[in-house]
């Protein structure tokens, strides 16, 4: 190699060098959603943190269980779905390395029936449908006990389950689906409690179709969660920041007119 190949090669490295960690920046951070007003706000989350040069990708998911699995595994970046009680259930039962960085929104959980206008209107022996993940199922137990349908064991706590379950006037029979299932089995069971995002989705209004609502002072605002290696790394902090910015308090304001509250 003469004497100019060597000064070009060296430049061309010198170049790589430089340009390596612009590039490395410039790689579309991937935030795992739910379908609904998660990918909805989201969007407008994207757009907000673009102005501060952060890029991102949102990826959807029909489910609660793959976006922290895919997050620990590293194919996302970032999720955004859950309340801090699931994300500790999953750290707990999956061993995940994965924190809170920031709070987003409340989703009051609603009950829906196709069969009856109000909670005492339920005839004894009702089907009612819940979550079948612990936490979300025992969110609902406790709307229902709060309700004065049932009683609770009283050391049960936030991971009720139907086994916690010590006084039943009505008999309820609880029949536990898939979250993202529930609104579907309105035509078959005489009531379902309903996350809203999966509400809002298959097209039931909270304000106008619930026929209750649980408090929306709860333990279960829902949060950015991301790797625990990632959580000081300066990304994190301009995601938060786009995200609890009064341009995305707005939006919500605006677009879910009540039922989804912002909880930052």
């Amino acid at each position: 190699m003469n004497k100019r190949s060597l000064i070009q090669a060296a430049a061309a490295l010198l170049v790589a060098a430089t340009i390596s960690p612009v590039l490395a920046q410039d790689k579309a951070l991937k935030v795992g959603v739910t379908a609904g007003p998660h990918a909805q706000i989201f969007e407008q989350v994207k757009r907000i943190a673009e102005k501060d040069g952060l890029k991102i990708q949102i990826v959807e998911f029909s489910d609660y269980v793959q976006p922290n699995a895919a997050l620990a595994t590293g194919d996302l970046d970032a999720n955004s779905y859950q309340h801090k009680p699931y994300l500790d259930q999953q750290i707990k039962d999956r061993g995940y390395r994965l924190v809170n960085v920031g709070y987003t929104v409340n989703f009051p959980i609603g009950l829906y029936s196709k069969k009856v206008k109000h909670l005492e209107d339920l005839k004894e022996g009702a089907k009612f449908g819940i979550p079948n993940d612990p936490t979300n199922g025992g969110r609902v137990l406790l709307v229902l006990q709060d309700k004065g349908l049932i009683k609770l064991r009283p050391e049960a706590g936030l991971k009720a389950t139907p086994l916690d379950v010590i006084d039943n006037p009505k008999k309820l029979k609880f029949v536990e689906l898939d979250a993202a299932q529930l609104p579907r089995s309105l035509d078959d069971l005489d009531a379902s409690a309903v996350n809203t995002n999966y509400a809002l989705s298959a097209g039931l209004q909270p304000n106008r179709d619930a026929i209750a609502q649980e408090n929306a002072k709860s333990p279960y605002v829902n949060l950015i969660a991301v790797r625990e290696q990632d959580k000081d790394k300066p990304w994190v902090a301009k995601l938060v920041k786009a995200y609890q910015s009064d341009e995305i308090r707005k939006f919500i304001q605006t677009q879910f007119k009540g039922a989804v509250i912002a909880g930052f």
